[in-house]
């Protein structure tokens, strides 16, 4: 089971350089940028985790200026979006964007995508709300098409161009599209059109997602997917080797820790106490 950390990074967090470097050197597998464009003032949707909305959503950079300035600064880290909101991005810039991505980072980036929960955020991206996940699924199947073949074209319902001609190419074909959301809609968007599925490890409606697993693997197996090519990254892993243990006995592929938006003072004896779990868990 690989270990992966997370950070809204902000001008007030450790640089992206400076943790991509601590996760390499401590034995991390990847790193993780979130996304949020900006917070309108209205709210039609609540936080999924209750409360207030943290400042750091409101303070995000982008997460492909992150994740590139990352990329040069590491040799083996994996650098994943977590999530993108596809949903809020022009198809074919963002198709542009991933593969210029995975070319100056070796083939190491992870395309973590998510259709998002803020309406109001969505909404002045002019994202129809209600249909947000079949624009998703198609800005996929579209961006697959710009990514492997040389004179793509795509005719959907939110999601229409003719044949174009676009480069770089990703170096990974298949490209690691991991899809984010709860058990079950967001298993079934994986399984559908997906090379994983990141879930939250827990939310107010469950206290561990890995019970829902035998369903997931039985859901694959009824779409005809192996579960082995739709591997479980579990989102927001606590710092405690039972719960670890018990998510490598569950065939967990990945944990990711969500670390706060914080100085390298304060984050890197928190890496320390992780590197210790990661030897750990490796035995």
């Amino acid at each position: 089971m690989q270990i992966g950390a997370a950070m809204f990074f902000t001008d007030y967090s450790m640089a992206p350089t400076e943790l991509g470097r601590a996760l390499e050197e401590r034995g991390f597998e990847s790193m993780w940028a979130p996304e949020h464009s900006h917070i309108p003032l209205s709210r039609k949707s609540p936080f999924p985790s209750g409360g207030e909305l943290p400042k750091q959503y409101y303070d995000a950079m982008d997460p492909f200026v992150t994740l590139s300035v990352a990329a040069a600064a590491t040799k083996k880290l994996k650098l994943g979006t977590g999530v993108c909101l596809v949903i809020q991005r022009d198809t074919i810039q963002t198709a542009k964007a991933v593969a210029s991505l995975d070319q100056v980072s070796g083939g190491r980036f992870l395309f973590g995508i998510g259709g998002g929960w803020n309406q109001d955020e969505m909404e002045d991206h002019g994202t129809v709300y209600a249909t947000r996940f079949k624009k998703m699924r198609e800005q996929i199947e579209a961006m697959r098409e710009i990514w492997t073949k040389s004179k793509p074209e795509y005719h959907g319902e939110t999601v229409d161009f003719p044949p174009t001609m676009t480069w770089p190419k990703p170096v990974q074909n298949p490209l690691p599209v991991i899809v984010g959301g709860a058990f079950p809609h967001g298993a079934r968007r994986a399984l559908r059109y997906g090379n994983g599925w990141i879930p939250h490890s827990r939310r107010p409606q469950y206290e561990d997602v890995t019970d829902f697993l035998p369903q997931f693997r039985q859901m694959a197996a009824e779409a005809g997917r192996d579960p082995a090519e739709v591997p479980v990254t579990v989102w927001g892993a606590p710092e405690n080797a039972d719960r670890l243990q018990h998510y490598r006995d569950q065939a967990v592929a990945r944990v990711v820790v969500s670390l706060p938006a914080e100085p390298a003072a304060k984050t890197l004896p928190r890496l320390d106490r992780w590197a210790e779990l990661i030897r750990h868990i490796g035995h």
